[in-house]
């Protein structure tokens, strides 16, 4: 496997990473299993392996620590913080507060002295950005993280961050973790090409579009609801809603029919060919889902049919609105692009 920089930070790491969101009670709840998967991931040479603290409330962490004991120095962990832990209001979001006792949770979960690379898992509109960095900086600065990045930040957060960073002398991020699939192509538009201006590491996740790129869904044939993915999001898996979605799927796994290989495998093929992406996040359930998708390592797309895929879905678009995961406040609070009556009554 061949191993590529994580942005500026001088870290090596595979182009595929294991993602551990499934690895828990919402996904596989045997950890023997579960510890199997992050084994035969690291024996295939994957050496960058990505959870959360919400993964299952905290399950996904203390599996993962289980699984690299005696391991832990090969491998590069990264883990994240900024959904709800509790009922308290403070246990959540991107404050100093909440990351300082956010990331001492995480490494006893891990069994870890470190964490490689510790990401706010969404902007926080309500906390300053000096807030989250300096908090940031101080843990690399104690040792107890080596770098750390965001996920699914919007391109002009990013940016901001760098000048807010420059202007406190604080660190800056390192990474983004931004969904990017054939049928989520956003990220393309700003998001990347701010990455790549920034000298930062991606980590694309949901390179397989919620399971749709699975071949799984597919127009006109009766959708399983009954295990995986749709726990989490049975919205996102309606074929009454997401007609565009199945649509597209349909006719990228023709595509991926005539080429010669399974249509899961053109997915990851086609994340891995842009190059602002660092490393495509695998999230397994099973053993054979890992398998399956490291078989088709070498798979290589040629323009081609890369030029299909663009006229599929064209670049820098989504198929489906409930694959862009953030929305500006501005968007989705209304009072904040409405006068108040009687400021529109006045006029």
């Amino acid at each position: 496997m061949r191993y590529r920089p994580l942005g500026g930070t001088g870290i090596q790491v595979s182009p595929y990473c294991l993602g551990t969101m499934m690895l828990g009670a919402v996904g596989n709840a045997d950890h023997d299993d579960c510890v199997r998967i992050i084994h035969t991931a690291l024996d295939r040479g994957i050496n960058l392996v990505d959870t959360a603290d919400m993964y299952s409330a905290g399950e996904s962490e203390e599996i993962v620590g289980r699984a690299l004991q005696g391991r832990r120095d090969d491998v590069v962990l990264a883990t994240k913080v900024y959904f709800p832990m509790g009922e308290d209001p403070n246990e959540r979001g991107g404050s100093r507060r909440w990351i300082i006792r956010g990331v001492e949770a995480s490494l006893r979960r891990l069994r870890t002295d470190w964490i490689d690379l510790y990401q706010i898992h969404r902007y926080d509109p309500t906390t300053d950005l000096e807030e989250t960095l300096g908090a940031l900086t101080d843990l690399v600065r104690q040792g107890k993280v080596r770098a750390f990045g965001c996920s699914t930040f919007p391109a002009s957060v990013i940016t901001e961050s760098h000048h807010v960073a420059d202007r406190r002398g604080l660190y800056r991020f390192r990474t983004e973790q931004p969904p990017y699939s054939m049928l989520a192509r956003s990220a393309e538009a700003e998001v990347l090409p701010t990455c790549q201006r920034h000298h930062m590491g991606v980590l694309s996740w949901s390179p397989l579009g919620f399971g749709y790129l699975t071949g799984r869904y597919r127009q006109g044939r009766p959708v399983d609801l009954s295990s995986g993915r749709p726990a989490v999001a049975p919205g996102r898996f309606d074929p009454m809603t997401n007609a565009t979605k199945l649509a597209a799927t349909e006719r990228l796994a023709q595509l991926a029919e005539e080429i010669g290989v399974s249509l899961a495998r053109m997915a990851i093929a086609f994340v891995l060919a842009h190059p602002a992406i660092t490393s495509v996040i695998l999230g397994p359930r099973t053993w054979d889902q890992l398998t399956d998708l490291l078989d088709g390592a070498e798979t290589l797309l040629y323009d081609a049919t890369l030029d299909r895929i663009d006229e599929i879905v064209p670049p820098g678009t989504d198929t489906y609105a409930a694959d862009s995961a953030w929305w500006p406040a501005s968007l989705t609070t209304p009072s904040l692009r409405r006068r108040p009556l009687a400021d529109r009554a006045a006029a």
